[in-house]
């Protein structure tokens, strides 16, 4: 099985109708030259194939998968069934290009009836556009969100091998569920996260078995209203900066809207304020995406003047000081910083 038929299964997924059963080994229609493969890929290939048998039958959700769905759901979410995180899985709520989101019925583990599980599709179905971007100056992380020290795989991700993509996907979900921990627990308006699984967040859901909450950018509000609530996104904007954490994708499309509240979602591509050299200007950027929705519903605001007030606040500087390591030898900007702070030393 090619990369070609896994970016098929992707496009299924991608899909707001019922999946149709797929063939997972088609015969080819002529005799092919076939490549040799890693002991790695036939692995992974034999792995995913198995995952399409019906051992999924015995586990009946309400939601009603395609035959191929259910593969993936089970494989993903039988340690969340084993552990009483959840007891049924109710419907598909989101569909995006990393990640699909599912409402779920919750079970004994959780102090809530309902409960939003995360799932993020497997490294080489994604497509995910400059994530070094965002990985610049953050360690990569482990399936138990710990530091990863290990030689070989440090050395699989450098060499982007299979084994490396996985270790890198895992990394991306480790900092969504320690950020929204973290942030929780700071006072932050963000879902509470419950538990991290292989390749997926189980966290708190917000909206009713009717329907999921929307996103801020599809709801209509008074100016009134936007004034408070862009008060208290400004409030939130601080706590992750005092908390050391740019979001890195903000704007009204990953603020929930909720009885009320606007509630910030979509954490995985977090940036450290200190340790990225692109961090003040993806800052700006959140700042300015937000302020551009708000402006629209009747508030006065300089996104350039917030974000520049913003980040002094909170002792941050427009260049922050970066590891050398980081320092490009061909960019003539980081070449004289490096040897304007070689000089002060």
């Amino acid at each position: 099985m090619d990369k070609s038929k896994y970016q098929n299964y992707a496009d299924e997924l991608d899909e707001l109708e019922p999946y149709a059963d797929l063939d997972p080994e088609p015969a080819p229609a002529r005799p092919v030259k076939t490549k040799h493969k890693s002991m790695a890929v036939q692995q992974f290939n034999e792995k995913f194939i198995q995952q399409q048998d019906d051992s999924h039958e015995s586990v009946h959700f309400t939601y009603n998968p395609s035959r191929f769905e259910a593969g993936w759901l089970m494989s993903t979410l039988a340690g969340f069934l084993e552990q009483k995180w959840i007891s049924d899985v109710l419907s598909k709520v989101k569909v995006g290009k990393e990640a699909n989101v599912y409402l779920c019925r919750s079970g004994e583990a959780v102090d809530a009836p309902l409960a939003a599980v995360k799932i993020y599709r497997p490294r080489m179905l994604r497509n995910l556009k400059n994530d070094n971007l965002y990985r610049e100056g953050r360690a990569s992380l482990n399936a138990d969100g710990n530091i990863i020290r290990d030689l070989g795989m440090l050395k699989a991700q450098h060499k982007r091998s299979l084994y490396g993509e996985e270790i890198r996907l895992q990394s991306w979900i480790a900092y969504e569920f320690l950020s929204l921990q973290k942030l929780h627990k700071a006072g932050a308006d963000v879902p509470r996260a419950y538990e991290m699984g292989a390749n997926a967040v189980l966290m708190e859901y917000l909206g009713d078995e009717e329907g999921a909450a929307p996103t801020l950018n599809s709801v209509p509000i008074n100016r009134t209203e936007a004034q408070v609530l862009f008060k208290r996104m400004l409030e939130n904007i601080e706590i992750m900066l005092r908390n050391g954490i740019v979001h890195g994708d903000l704007s009204a499309y990953n603020v929930l809207y909720w009885q009320g509240r606007g509630v910030l979602i979509d954490f995985p591509q977090v940036i450290s304020p200190n340790g990225n050299r692109n961090a003040w200007s993806i800052f700006r950027r959140d700042v300015t995406r937000l302020c551009e929705y708000f402006q629209r519903q009747g508030v006065h605001c300089d996104p350039a003047k917030l974000a520049s007030d913003l980040w002094h606040r909170h002792g941050y500087h427009i260049r922050p000081e970066v590891h050398p390591s980081l320092l490009d030898a061909n960019d003539a900007t980081d070449r004289q910083y490096f040897e304007k702070n070689l000089k002060a030393e």
